[in-house]
């Protein structure tokens, strides 16, 4: 006999079932038959991914995202579905597109669309052409929110708001010409926010606002403590030398390994490198930041010294050209380099094309071999990011947090309706980074000391402990 409840939850059903061919018609993936796979690595993640977890069941209950269209612009990755199925339980509806052509996990994007329904266009490999045909995808979702991780997408809104039409990638820029003015303006006006995961995205964000041209404010979330502390450091650290290790087999053990830039990220990598039993010499442009290298035991010199020097060179500074020309003529035979900022300018691998004696040969995945002046230079991922190229990307117990902020830094945009916030770029405020935290130690099974009265008692006051 069927029941009222038997046709409520075929109806439910049906719909769910029609979402999902919707989805899958507005994604452009490698291989749906990929997703089973895909799955079982996703579920394996989130076990580590306890924070997340728990704000994922408040965003079930709560709906703080509901209604919102988000486009999000990451890595394609197990870590990153996990956010996606948590932006999704709070009520978004995302699309999702890759933020680098070698970091898209092909199982994973068809779990997304094929599971999830979520609308996710990336490609492991794919061309330019097809990866910013993916951002004005992006852009066509007409998103109120946007995630970036390098600040593609709002890079190409601040393109379109500005008319600087001629800047654009052909495959946005064509899009965009078939609007009229008034789409235009609602397409950038139609933003309440964005989250910046990546340095590299903030630099051009807060570049942005020095010039008096940011559209809209943007969520730092690079810069929250538990972010930049723990992805940049144990993160990128750990990862960084995982891609290494994976794409030659190095032994970095009595390896001379060239560290460029030590902010957090360079700092994770060196300490690594170091306890792997590489010699570790690090450069900067930083006086305050070279002491600090040199304090924490490390030989700090310019790059020039280095280049003879270093058996592996890692960039790690999200700047452009910090190995170039007369770098590569110093190196030694068989000298590894590789980059593990977030955009693929860090190694002139185009200038290094033109002074080879010939073409470089693959003489492994994702390593090329060039000679010149008859030695080899091997470059590693085509000078992208090396831990997403040649590894998985930071282990999902790190991602954690820095997705945790993510989630909690979109909440918090769309909270500020009485107080809106300007055109400008914010930290992540303190009271959500020290819950993350404390959400993080409660899962990991670490207390914490409470301060007495007393003690509050004397912290607040100014004359007592003379």
């Amino acid at each position: 006999m069927t029941t009222d409840d038997d046709i409520l939850t075929a109806g439910v059903d049906n719909r769910m079932e029609s979402m999902t061919d919707a989805r899958r018609s507005l994604s452009d993936i490698a291989d749906s038959s990929l997703a089973a796979a895909g799955g079982r690595r996703v579920e394996w993640a989130e076990q580590f991914m306890p924070v997340l977890r728990l704000i994922r069941e408040r965003f079930e209950r709560e709906r703080p995202l509901e209604g919102v269209k988000m486009s999000a612009c990451l890595h394609v990755t197990t870590e990153t579905a996990n956010l996606m199925r948590t932006l999704k339980a709070g009520g978004a509806d995302v699309l999702l597109c890759a933020s680098n052509p070698l970091s898209t996990q092909d199982d994973v994007a068809a779990w997304l669309v094929e599971e999830l329904g979520i609308a996710v266009h990336a490609i492991r490999g794919e061309d330019n052409e097809t990866y910013y045909r993916h951002i004005q995808a992006a852009l066509a979702h007409r998103p109120q929110v946007t995630m970036d991780d390098g600040a593609d997408v709002v890079g190409a809104l601040h393109m379109i708001a500005l008319d600087r039409l001629d800047d654009l990638a052909p495959p946005v820029r064509d899009w965009v010409s078939g609007l009229d003015a008034d789409e235009r303006a609602g397409l950038v006006g139609g933003i309440s926010g964005s989250t910046e995961e990546t340095t590299t995205g903030i630099i051009r964000l807060r570049a942005m606002a020095a010039d008096g041209v940011l559209q809209f404010p943007v969520i730092a979330v690079n810069d929250s403590m538990t972010k930049h502390l723990f992805d940049n450091r144990y993160g990128t650290g750990q990862s960084t030398l995982d891609g290494v290790v994976r794409a030659t087999n190095l032994l970095l053990a009595g390896s001379t390994v060239v560290v460029a830039g030590y902010g957090w990220c360079g700092r994770g990598v060196a300490m690594r490198a170091r306890g792997a039993g590489a010699r570790v010499i690090v450069t900067e442009i930083d006086p305050v930041v070279a002491l600090e290298a040199t304090m924490d035991g490390f030989e700090v010199m310019p790059m020039e010294q280095a280049a003879p020097l270093g058996h592996l060179f890692l960039t790690l500074t999200g700047n452009t050209s910090v190995i170039r020309e007369k770098h590569f003529r110093a190196m030694r035979d068989g000298a590894i380099v590789a980059n593990s900022g977030h955009f693929d300018v860090e190694i002139d691998v185009a200038g290094l094309h033109e002074i080879a004696d010939a073409e470089p040969v693959e003489v492994r995945p994702l390593v090329e071999e060039y000679r010149l002046d008859g030695k080899r230079v091997i470059i590693l991922a085509r000078g992208r990011l090396i831990n997403l190229a040649a590894a998985e990307g930071h282990p999902a117990a790190v991602m954690d947090m820095s997705f945790a902020n993510q989630a909690l830094g979109a909440e918090y945009l769309l909270e500020r309706h009485d107080e809106p916030l300007e055109r400008k770029v914010y930290r992540v405020p303190e009271a959500i980074d020290r819950e993350i935290a404390r959400l993080k130690l409660e899962a990991m099974g670490v207390a914490l000391d409470v301060l007495t009265p007393e003690q509050e008692r004397y912290l607040a006051s100014w004359d007592l402990g003379t």
